[in-house]
């Protein structure tokens, strides 16, 4: 019988395995509540936060035409590690599923653009410093996705074949990043996405709904 998960997989993490987008509402908040303007919705936010920093800070500030300084950015960032793992919470689902990969025998890991700083602070507040294989950041390597070096770089440190590793992700740069790597894509519809962006059009493997989509054996079969 063919194991039900592959050996490796990875994930992203903001949108694919944690809803961080209430931290990164109250940390846009803050800076706008300094200059003086009003609260920002989460459903303003939410389709900007799979983008980074930089997207982020020009939804929050939009009379600034997308010109983000690096001052404002490491402002975001500086905020944003007070409010980190305050607000936000796993999406339904996460931790049946990370229990299921553990009890097959396979092993998981993280692959993020979120600066490595950041996301080893928020691996512990979640119980996942000493369960996950492994983590990059989006400064851990010379590259980042949608670059393929993040994730050839854990399989490899891993020492897992690309053939038996599969990366979930709700960014197109997650999805571009496998296709690059030989690797298997789940595109996780669940996360944040800007209105208008077709994931059908990514070229991902598999289309999953929900986190508990993925608890279907037919999800992960290798076509």
């Amino acid at each position: 019988m063919q194991p039900m998960f592959p050996k490796l997989v990875l994930f992203d993490l903001d949108g694919t395995l944690l809803d961080s987008a209430p931290d990164m509402l109250a940390t846009v908040n803050r800076m706008r509540a300094v200059r003086g303007q009003g609260p920002m919705t989460l459903e303003a936010l939410r389709p900007q936060v799979s983008k980074g920093a930089r997207a982020m800070s020009a939804a929050a500030f939009p009379e600034l035409n997308g010109e983000v300084s690096g001052a404002l950015i490491r402002e975001f960032l500086d905020i944003y590690e007070q409010e980190l793992g305050q607000h936000s919470v796993l999406f339904d689902g996460v931790a049946e599923l990370l229990d299921a990969i553990e009890a097959a025998g396979s092993r998981w890991g993280i692959v993020t653009n979120k600066p490595e700083y950041l996301a080893r602070q928020i691996l512990p507040k979640l119980g996942w410093d000493t369960r996950s294989a492994i983590l990059i950041g989006g400064d851990t390597l010379p590259e980042r996705k949608p670059h393929p070096l993040p994730l050839l770089h854990a399989a490899q440190a891993l020492g897992t074949a690309i053939a038996d590793c599969v990366y979930v992700g709700d960014d197109q740069r997650d999805i571009d990043a496998a296709r690059a790597a030989g690797m298997r894509s789940i595109v996780a519809l669940w996360g944040y996405r800007p209105e208008g962006d077709d994931p059908a059009q990514w070229g991902g493997d598999v289309l999953a709904d929900t986190v508990m989509t993925l608890l279907s054996p037919a999800c992960w079969a290798s076509p």
